[in-house]
């Protein structure tokens, strides 16, 4: 008997997902809590259905010891608790739209099958790109997706002691940390000037001044050529010239969408390859869905498209596919991706949200932006640790468009809270008032959120008129911090007047030309130059201070 609270369907729908990890098993849990009665089939390539693909770099590092923890649900687990029959080692090969039909071969014999199905999801992820460069088929060159590629690599790095890491993005610093131990030379190349190239310049300094101190060879600005084989090593040519030899190699450039299935069967894709979907996760053709790394969904901040390929969009895209299938219109719509990640790297964490300044200002987007410094928590109370917060809005009207992030503690709540700002749509002033948990080993009275509220709204009011760097500097600069400080860390050249003493020593500045002040983390460089905005200067303050500029 048809449910009538169901969408067109049969009293037993088969429901077939392509693909498990992340969106297809949450897809198929979902299904399974709105339906006892639907068949649900998981289809899957490899040996495992479900595992925690986030976890690999940290069991190869040894930070997770047990394998096995890695394993979310096991092929048996799923048959047990959801009643879902798996069929791993199977591969998809064609999907007929207008038939409804499924094409499948088995791995271990190669006999085929056809299945047919009332709705199909698909998740089959993202492969790491493995670029066509001479001599990348040496099998010492190896890239990460799977348990299979963890064990491979684990094992490889155990007899290395020399490894260099192709890509300094957010799974190349983890691996990077994670495979860095006494006795072993790590290289870390990068196409890009910069580690970790989804964050603003600025951002990431830090991250490189962590990597060096922990002996991490970076090779910044200069890319892959070739690889030619050793008997004992592989050289990895650079474009500079440079030839970086190391027993072990591992390609962390980025991933690309598994498509192939979902193009030969006549779905819609977006300019980079990724399935276009709906709100509700459906693509192009009704009763067939996408979720996870291979499709492109809304961005909630600036009405384009993105693609995320990130484990917690991934489940919610999942979840939604399942609801849509048994509720129809009444399911919640994914609302678009905003790309919240974060990365440890050893004593330092970083993350994103939102928009970045490069690629806003690549698509064309005006913008501002505002370096704050400030403690994780309560400067009084012991073990507190400084915060630098990027905020980016739109100078229309305020809304918050993105921020960053790198510190030693808190990054993850910064990082959350502007991310529920921006599912908020938020502005600037909301920012100000934001009341936030507060005891002293938790956080402060005014948080470096709030800073970040109140630095901007004094920018658009026009009581800071900021200066991104030292050398956006010109005519006199002062340096506010007390001695101390500067002899610790000195800017050369740059004169100390203590803000302390300001108001008894403007004598010795120039009225005719602006005064650029800094300080050691930007606060007391903007009251600096609020003094002498008060007595007449033209004063401008240096963004983020001594912490954020000097290496």
């Amino acid at each position: 008997m048809t449910n009538p609270s169901l969408p067109n369907m049969t009293s037993r729908p088969r429901i077939i997902i392509v693909g498990g990890v992340a969106g297809g098993a949450s897809a198929a849990a979902r299904a399974r809590r709105l339906s006892e009665d639907a068949e649900i089939i998981l289809i899957e390539r490899g040996p495992d259905v479900s595992f925690a693909n986030c976890g690999l770099p940290y069991h190869i590092g040894g930070e997770i010891p047990d394998r096995s923890q890695l394993a979310v649900q096991t092929p048996a687990g799923l048959r047990a608790i959801l009643n879902i029959e798996v069929r791993t080692r199977t591969e998809a090969t064609a999907i007929d739209p207008e038939r409804k039909t499924l094409r499948i071969r088995q791995l271990d014999d190669d006999t085929e099958d056809t299945l047919s199905f009332d709705s199909l999801i698909l998740a089959p992820g993202a492969s790491p790109i493995r670029p066509p460069l001479p001599g990348i088929e040496d099998p010492r060159i190896m890239t990460l997706r799977n348990l299979q590629d963890m064990d491979r690599i684990k094992e490889a790095a155990a007899r290395s002691r020399t490894i260099a890491i192709i890509g300094a993005g957010f799974i190349g610093l983890e691996m990077a940390e994670q495979l860095s131990a006494p006795g072993k030379m790590v290289h870390l190349i990068e196409l890009q000037p910069q580690v970790l190239p989804q964050l603003d310049p600025e951002m990431a300094r830090p991250l490189a001044i962590e990597l060096r101190n922990r002996g991490i060879d970076l090779h910044l600005a200069d890319g892959i050529t070739s690889f030619s084989s050793g008997e004992d090593a592989v050289s990895a040519c650079l474009a500079s010239g440079t030839t970086v030899e190391a027993s072990l190699i591992v390609l962390c450039i980025g991933v690309q969408p598994e498509n192939s299935l979902a193009k030969a069967a006549g779905l819609a894709l977006g300019a980079r390859g990724h399935v276009v979907v709906d709100q509700w996760q459906q693509t192009s053709v009704p009763g067939i869905y996408a979720v996870g790394d291979a499709c492109e969904t809304a961005d909630p901040i600036l009405c384009k498209r993105s693609a995320i390929p990130l484990g917690g969009p991934a489940n919610r895209q999942g979840r939604t596919a399942a609801d849509h299938i048994f509720r129809g219109d009444k399911a919640l719509p994914y609302p678009g991706s905003l790309g919240t990640a974060i990365v440890r790297v050893f004593d330092l964490a970083a993350g994103v949200v939102g928009w970045t300044g490069k690629r806003l200002e690549a698509e064309g987007v005006s913008f501002q932006s505002v370096v704050v410094n400030a403690p994780d928590h309560a400067a009084y109370y012991p073990g507190h640790s400084p915060v630098d917060l990027k905020l980016l809005w739109s100078p229309e009207d305020g809304r918050i468009l993105g921020a960053q992030a790198v510190g030693r503690a808190g990054i993850d709540k910064r990082l959350d809270i502007i991310a529920t700002a921006l599912r908020g749509r938020l502005t600037i002033d909301d920012l100000c008032h934001l009341e936030l948990a507060y005891a002293p080993p938790f956080g402060s009275a005014k948080d470096v959120v709030n800073f970040a509220g109140f630095a901007a709204c004094n920018i658009r009011d026009g009581l800071l008129h900021p200066i991104p760097s030292l050398d956006d500097a010109f005519g006199q600069i002062i340096d506010v911090r007390p001695p101390f400080m500067v002899e610790k860390q000195p800017f050369p050249g740059i004169p100390n007047i203590p803000f302390s003493q300001l108001r008894k020593r403007l004598d010795e500045l120039d009225r005719e030309q602006p005064v650029f002040t800094i300080c050691q983390m930007g606060k007391t460089s903007y009251q600096a130059a609020r003094v002498l905005a008060n007595r007449g200067f033209d004063a401008r303050s240096i963004l983020g201070g001594a912490n954020h500029l000097l290496d």
